[in-house]
């Protein structure tokens, strides 16, 4: 609730303002470090005992995107259902999100962009996995993300929020017999 009503919803504001140039990057990081500072605090209480999903992902920003609150935050939400989450951190290319997912094992490649002329690095991962024909699902999300542009790509997911991205995850995972 705290997450979702008081810190998202204030980052979505400070979006807003800095879209209608309203406040400017300063006051952008200073939102996103309060919001994370407060994240931390409530990472304790995002976790759920019961129905944990045994099941993992490799997560990160692709390659040419070094933003990374939304992916931290999708990261936060699926260890709290159980997902154990490989987070590669930004600037990732194509092949280290395949190459980290086979190393790893993992049900599920999490794509994140804020720039959309990064987009395009997000069908390589998708591309790469169909020519390997891989048994790994590809989710991709971040503000100019959409659902037709997953489908234009081929992947297998889309999301616009950590807390889907991560109701979507288990699904996945509980849907593959994990």
């Amino acid at each position: 609730m705290i997450l979702k009503e008081a810190l998202l919803k204030g980052m979505n504001e400070v979006g807003v303002l800095f879209k209608e140039e309203e406040i400017f990057v300063p006051e952008v990081l200073v939102a996103a470090r309060a919001m994370n500072k407060g994240v931390e605090v409530l990472k304790p209480y995002l976790k759920q005992d019961d129905n944990q999903v045994k099941g993992s992902v490799v997560l990160g920003t692709v390659k040419g995107d070094l933003h990374d609150i939304g992916k931290n935050l999708v990261r936060i939400m699926m260890e709290g259902k159980g997902i154990v989450v490989y987070d590669l951190g930004t600037d990732v290319p194509a092949e280290k999100f395949v190459e980290e997912a086979l190393d790893k094992q993992v049900d599920i490649i999490c794509c994140s962009a804020l720039l959309t002329t990064t987009m395009p690095e997000m069908k390589k991962v998708v591309d790469i996995v169909k020519e390997r024909e891989l048994d790994i699902k590809v989710m991709i999300g971040g503000a100019p993300v959409t659902q037709d542009y997953c489908e234009e790509i081929g992947a297998d997911y889309y999301t616009d929020d950590a807390t889907s991205a991560s109701e979507v995850a288990a699904q996945i995972i509980l849907e593959k017999g994990n």
